[in-house]
């Protein structure tokens, strides 16, 4: 499918948003909870400690939505069915969509589990037949929805495709800014997270086009040079950013929130041990060293407290791993029942 791109020719990026997909897969294997409002998160019991993973459309329409609690998912839809997170099955189900979505275009930017974006500047064919012919390929080979935005760049592309979920497929081109993406909040920029919206709110900033209608000069001077120049560019429909076909992780990182706040060292200690062995077989399996080890704990108070130590070489030694992640809980005064524990290891090094 793919031709020569000619002197010229406006630049197409394509991005694919699989709808609901946890939950979407989980229909698939249960026929039965098609229709219903289904939750995925945690180990699938909602009065345990976790937070949703994915909720479908219908769970959705009661206010259920991810990072929520699972607690708060069921006061709000008691009638939910609550699944635990399988991720082997959603990494299977998603890796043979995003050979599909290569056989489109080579050059395919992979940044999650389900979205990738595509470069589809070289491939034959108007963008709505592109588009439609991605869903339809994905529909038959999985069963599965996605919606798919096709703009000039990254970052309109991404907002296209959360334009009309499920099942969509918007095309914004330059001209389609301001009736299309001045109006929408400004925390569907990415990178805007809560925190900033709450800030812009305060300066009566609550639209992308208010933002644009600041100006540059004023974001720049809120929010720093480099955050305040990218608002301006997001609020503009301009800003670009390159497809990045190959990723190198910066590091390798694991965590553990306990059921119930541990009071004990012996429970924070086994934790650590098996957490430490996990980054260092992670490691080794994927062919990188690793220069420094980090320890995270996070206390029933959610103060958090990091302790990180460099090492005289890079390694991948399970053993060497868990002392120094050792050395590091040393630094810390378990003063307070413990919520989580966390390590990683940084500065990789390929092998």
């Amino acid at each position: 499918m793919s031709g020569e791109i000619t002197e010229g020719e406006a630049k197409r990026i394509l991005h694919v948003d699989m709808d609901a997909f946890f939950a979407s897969v989980e229909c698939l294997r249960r026929p039965e909870l098609k229709g219903r409002p289904v939750v995925v998160g945690g180990s699938g019991d909602p009065t345990r400690r976790g937070v949703v993973s994915t909720a479908s459309y219908e769970a959705r329409r009661f206010g259920v939505h991810s990072a929520m609690p699972l607690r708060t998912a069921l006061k709000l839809c008691p009638q939910c069915v609550f699944l635990p997170v399988d991720y082997n099955e959603y990494a299977r189900v998603s890796l043979g969509i995003k050979k599909m979505l290569l056989e489109t275009s080579p050059l395919m930017e992979d940044v999650g589990i389900d979205e990738a974006y595509l470069d589809i500047t070289g491939v034959a064919g108007p963008s709505p037949e592109i588009g439609r012919a991605i869903k339809d390929r994905v529909l038959k080979a999985t069963g599965l929805t996605c919606s798919v935005g096709i703009a000039p760049n990254k970052l309109l592309a991404k907002i296209a495709s959360d334009l009309r979920k499920p099942d969509g497929l918007t095309i914004l081109g330059p001209e389609d800014v301001r009736d299309s993406v001045w109006p929408l909040a400004a925390r569907r920029l990415p990178g805007v997270g809560p925190k900033t919206e709450e800030f812009l709110k305060g300066l009566g900033v609550n639209t992308i086009g208010d933002l644009a209608a600041r100006g540059r000069e004023w974001l720049r001077e809120k929010f720093g040079t480099s955050f305040g120049q990218y608002l301006y560019e997001a609020a503009m429909g301009t800003h670009e950013s390159p497809i990045v076909t190959e990723w190198k992780p910066k590091s390798v990182s694991r965590e553990e929130t306990f059921e119930r706040d541990a009071a004990d060292w012996q429970t924070v200690a086994r934790a650590l041990a098996f957490l430490a062995r996990d980054v260092a077989s992670t490691m080794r399996r994927e062919g990188y060293t690793a220069r420094t080890i980090t320890v995270k704990i996070r206390f029933e108070d959610f103060r958090t407290l990091t302790r990180a130590r460099t090492l005289r070489q890079e390694t991948d030694d399970v053993d060497v791993v868990r002392k120094t992640a050792f050395e590091c809980l040393g630094r810390i005064e378990l003063d307070k029942r413990v919520r989580l524990v966390g390590v990683r290891a940084s500065g990789l090094k390929a092998r």
